[in-house]
């Protein structure tokens, strides 16, 4: 089961991990491959957000990638970087979902319908994710 969980933890962080550090250092790649609005398409401010936050994630979401490896190679140091990890993503998803639902209600351009709505998915995903290693990082503590 550990290691289905790692691959979960893998195949989930390493992309969202990588397409951060895409959108903060090539915003014009990460449009040309749809991980962000193109700037013209969106609020001013919403672009300035999510620049910020692709700075921030791509220096602090690597720390899930680190727990699915230890996880996969069975170290006992998972744990500690599952719990650090999993809070990153959990508080990333969750910020993601509550900035891009008010910002929609309060009718800014912060992109397509349908690209909002994958971005929503893609974070309850991440957060799900997240949450789910807390919780398997804390029992592998206390046991």
């Amino acid at each position: 089961m550990r290691i289905a969980w790692a691959i979960v933890v893998l195949v989930v962080s390493v992309p969202c991990w990588l397409g951060q550090v895409i959108s903060w250092w090539s915003p014009d790649l990460a449009v040309r491959w749809s991980l962000q609005e193109a700037e013209a398409d969106v609020e001013p401010v919403f672009w300035a957000d999510a620049r910020a936050e692709a700075m921030w994630d791509s220096l602090t979401l690597w720390t899930l990638v680190v727990a699915g490896g230890l996880l996969l190679i069975d170290h006992g140091a998972w744990a500690t970087w599952g719990l650090v990890g999993g809070a990153m993503y959990l508080y990333f998803a969750g910020r993601g979902i509550a900035t891009r639902l008010e910002m929609r209600r309060r009718r800014f351009r912060i992109g397509a319908v349908t690209d909002v709505r994958t971005g929503l998915v893609a974070c309850a995903v991440w957060g799900l994710v997240g949450a789910t290693t807390l919780v398997a990082a804390a029992a592998s503590i206390e046991s």
